[in-house]
C-alpha cells in the first residue's frame, strides 16, 4: 500500500471522508494543513499538471463565491500569487504518493489508489451540499 500526502484544510468534512476512504483502502495518509503550508508557486504548480488554471481553484473559496475572484479569466502566474496569498483558493485536497501529484480526489493517483473509476460521491464541498457553511479559517 502507499503512503500519501494528503494537504488538507483542517475540519474540513469532505477532506476527513477522503482520508477515510484511502485509509479504508489499507493506505497510510499523512494529513498535512494546506493553510499553514509554506508554499513556493512552483512547487504548488506541480500539483495541477494539465489541469485548466480554472480546475487549480476551491469553488467554494468565499473569494471566488463573492466574485472577489474570477478563475475563469485568470493567467497562471496571477492563479499561482493569489494561492500564495490566499491558500483557501486552493482546490482540495492536494496528493502526492510518491512524487504522483494531483488537486482533487477525482483523477489520478486517487482513481488507482481506491481502485475506482469515479470519486463523485468524494468530490465537492459536503457543507454545500447540506446547504451548511463550512467555519471560517
Amino acid at each position: 500500500m502507499a503512503t500519501i500526502l494528503f494537504y488538507q484544510k483542517p475540519g474540513c468534512v469532505t477532506n476527513a471522508r477522503q482520508m477515510q476512504a484511502l485509509k479504508a483502502a489499507g493506505h497510510d495518509v499523512i494529513a498535512k494543513d494546506i493553510l499553514k503550508q509554506p508554499w513556493a508557486a512552483e512547487e504548488l504548480r506541480h500539483f495541477f499538471g494539465k489541469m485548466p488554471i480554472a480546475s487549480w481553484f476551491n469553488r467554494a473559496a468565499p473569494r471566488i463565491k463573492s466574485g472577489a475572484v474570477n478563475p475563469d479569466v485568470i493567467n497562471e502566474a496571477s492563479a499561482l500569487a493569489l494561492m500564495l496569498a490566499d491558500p483557501l483558493l486552493i482546490r482540495r485536497p492536494l496528493i502526492d504518493v510518491d512524487g504522483a501529484k494531483c488537486a482533487g480526489f477525482d483523477h489520478e493517483p486517487v482513481l488507482s489508489l481506491l481502485g475506482r473509476d469515479t470519486q463523485d460521491d468524494l468530490e465537492g464541498c459536503s457543507h454545500e451540499q447540506q446547504g451548511t457553511h463550512c467555519p471560517q479559517m
